[in-house]
């Protein structure tokens, strides 16, 4: 393997030199059992209608909320005692869930920003807000999956670890001194990875049928940057590592031209394994059931299967992409959804990191032929994502529809990754940095994509994890000495964060790119001050941005 790998913290600095419809079961065969890793059933399977009526009816207005909740007394008994007085004329439904269940604890809101810090400072001061202490075991049949170290949460309504958050949290922590959570978090992962088998999309039951992005060998490669001994990192995580590369592997060996798809694998026309976003499970999700019961109604009513649009809803928040028209088949309506059809270029370039990854801890540890057969991994991997997910109409790498080998046409600042991860050849990343600048670039940063459909994950918005790997994309092949396009977006995403947090005093989880006037463009969580990813990336950007000026 003869890839030149640059941690995405020291790249920075080198910019100085340069109706309820019917669903299957919710016991899918494929899913991971819960109850043989002595995990509690997930609230949608332990309270079954009351988890539905509660829901519907909107009890609390974030489906989350009630998923998160903690019976106070054991789920058998909740339940006896819901069949017991439910329909009684004089029932109330919030007295009988606030009678029998915690709220889930929300963190201390009164963390007030320091006028007189910076907002690097503000941000340092902030880690221990957002830290959760390390679980010994879940609260009586608590949805949260225990870890054994600390940890630091996104904030607001997300109370738990998040997979791909973590990565670019993990970047502001190396810049605040803070190595030991990062080692924390690591190893919370490989945790996840060796009792689940895979990293949830958090450490919540309800996430059991799901992963996110996969960051994890990016994560060890960043703790190793920062170690005195990196071998010995990549040692003590190669099996985490190699674990769950298989996971999202799984079914390779079985696909075939006759079924050229099986869970995250797909069979290309060369016979390249690539990888989609797939969730085990095909039903509503139990943390927005109220919203996937209303998309997959409007499905079934245009004559699509309810099971199917599910699982396509939920592999939707497999890639964290939750939601962007990029998945949609008319690129408007969320009912269209088709997420399991495609074979994204974000997705496969972490997994070709993963493969670089895995081969180079094997060839430093010294095990030639399993570093050989990573790299053949590698290798096809990389021609495949410049055969099949570059489209010469766009100037892009797009998503790419496996069912009769088209791309969507819904350009997305997934384009970068190819380009990020260094598997681009040099001219599509040359086209695709040309095409960025005259698409994307906006006042305050990148948008998400290029249309508003009011979806979370298209423009207006802009996000911290996107701009940061656009960025790290065009610096890896920007031709420029002074790296004036990548610089010229770091600062205007780091304005846009200093404008919002001059209003607000606060860091939130996304930003508005388009309308600078907005005095929290994009939206924020009340409940307390973040926000994990914004965090991170703007003190891994003012890092790059101020070596500048280092002689």
């Amino acid at each position: 393997i003869m890839k030149y790998l640059l941690p995405l913290t020291i790249l920075l600095l080198a910019f100085a030199c340069k109706q309820e419809p019917e669903v299957a079961s919710q016991n899918q065969p494929d899913e991971v059992d819960a109850q043989e890793l002595s995990i509690p059933l997930p609230p949608n399977e332990l309270y079954g209608k009351l988890f539905r009526r509660v829901q519907l009816e909107q009890v609390f207005p974030d489906g989350k909320t009630f998923v998160d909740c903690i019976p106070k007394v054991e789920p058998d008994s909740i339940m006896r005692a819901y069949e017991a007085t439910s329909t009684a004329a004089d029932f109330d439904l919030e007295s009988f869930v606030l009678a029998h269940f915690d709220l889930p604890p929300e963190p201390a809101s009164g963390f007030q920003a320091d006028p007189d810090r910076s907002i690097s400072e503000h941000i340092k001061s902030l880690w221990p807000v957002l830290t959760r202490r390390a679980d010994e075991e879940a609260d009586n049949a608590s949805s949260l999956i225990p870890l054994p170290k600390d940890y630091i949460v996104p904030g607001g309504r997300f109370r738990e670890i998040y997979y791909w958050d973590s990565y670019f949290t993990m970047l502001g922590l190396v810049e605040s001194d803070r190595l030991d959570m990062v080692e924390n978090m690591v190893d919370n992962f490989a945790h996840l990875i060796e009792t689940v088998g895979f990293i949830p999309n958090g450490n919540r039951n309800y996430y059991l049928t799901r992963s996110q992005p996969p960051f994890f060998s990016m994560m060890v490669e960043l703790l190793a940057a920062n170690s005195d001994d990196p071998f010995a990192v990549y040692r003590r995580y190669l099996p985490a590592m190699e674990a769950e590369y298989q996971w999202w592997m799984e079914g390779a060996e079985i696909v075939s031209e006759e079924n050229p798809a099986h869970l995250h694998c797909v069979r290309m026309a060369d016979g390249t394994i690539l990888n989609r976003y797939y969730d085990r499970g095909d039903y509503p999700r139990a943390e927005s059931y109220r919203e996937d019961v209303e998309t997959i109604r409007e499905a079934v009513a245009n004559g699509r299967d309810s099971a199917t649009v599910a699982r396509h809803i939920r592999s939707g928040a497999e890639s964290g992409w939750d939601y962007s028209r990029r998945w949609f088949a008319d690129g408007e309506n969320m009912w269209t959804i088709e997420t399991t059809d495609l074979v994204p270029p974000d997705l496969n370039s972490l997994l070709l990191e993963a493969e670089f990854n895995i081969g180079y801890a094997y060839q430093v540890l010294g095990h030639a032929d399993q570093a050989a057969y990573y790299d053949s991994c590698y290798d096809a991997r990389e021609a495949a994502i410049n055969e099949f997910l570059y489209s010469e109409e766009s100037g892009y790498f797009e998503d790419f529809r496996w069912s009769d080998a088209s791309h969507t046409g819904r350009v997305s600042l997934a384009s970068l990754f190819p380009l990020a991860i260094l598997c681009a050849d040099d001219e599509h990343a040359e086209t695709v940095i040309a095409n960025l600048k005259r698409d994307f670039l906006a006042p305050g940063g990148l948008p998400a994509t290029l249309v508003e459909t009011g979806q979370q994950w298209d423009a207006p918005n802009g996000w911290p994890p996107l701009q940061f790997m656009a960025v790290w994309g065009i610096a890896n092949y920007e031709e420029s000495d002074d790296l004036e396009l990548a610089m010229d977006i770091t600062r205007r995403w780091t304005t846009n964060n200093e404008r919002v947090y001059e209003n607000v005093s606060k860091m939130v989880e996304k930003y508005n790119v388009y309308d600078l006037s907005l005095e929290a463009g994009g939206g924020e969580y009340p409940v307390q001050d973040g926000f994990g990813w914004s965090n991170g990336v703007y003190l891994a950007f003012k890092s790059g941005i101020e070596n500048l000026t280092v002689e």
